[in-house]
């Protein structure tokens, strides 16, 4: 595969990638992307892509980030009581160990499967 430059991604009118494309931090402001739209407190709400960013990477694939129009977005649905007590119950759930039952305190890591307790009763009788 051909090494990708930043002129290779200048693309605005879409011809070599289907969407239009820029290079990293090169995009019009009209567009942004999803963390950028939430911190205007905003989301796609629905819309298709707009365009795309493309970081050229040695020996890798370029790094994708997906444009969405400012116009178009919608404002971020407000916290209602129920989602907030949804939230809380599956956080909850995260910091529980199967093993043992106990809230660890913290949410319990994938690759354990169980608090650190559990997972190294060893090293805790010697502490």
């Amino acid at each position: 595969m051909k090494r990708l430059t930043l002129a290779d991604c200048f693309d605005p009118d879409g011809e070599r990638f289907g969407i239009p494309t820029y290079p990293w931090r090169c995009a019009p402001d009209d567009l942004a992307t999803r963390r950028q739209l939430r911190i205007r407190g905003l989301r796609p709400g629905g819309q298709d892509i707009a365009a795309q960013l493309l970081r050229p990477r040695r020996r890798r694939e370029p790094l994708t980030a997906y444009l969405y129009r400012v116009d178009l977005a919608r404002s971020v649905r407000p916290m209602t009581p129920g989602r907030w007590r949804a939230h809380a119950a599956m956080m909850r759930a995260r910091r529980r160990c199967p093993e043992c039952g106990r809230d660890a305190g913290y949410v319990i890591p994938p690759t354990l499967g169980m608090c650190v307790t559990c997972a190294y009763p060893e090293e805790q009788r010697a502490a």
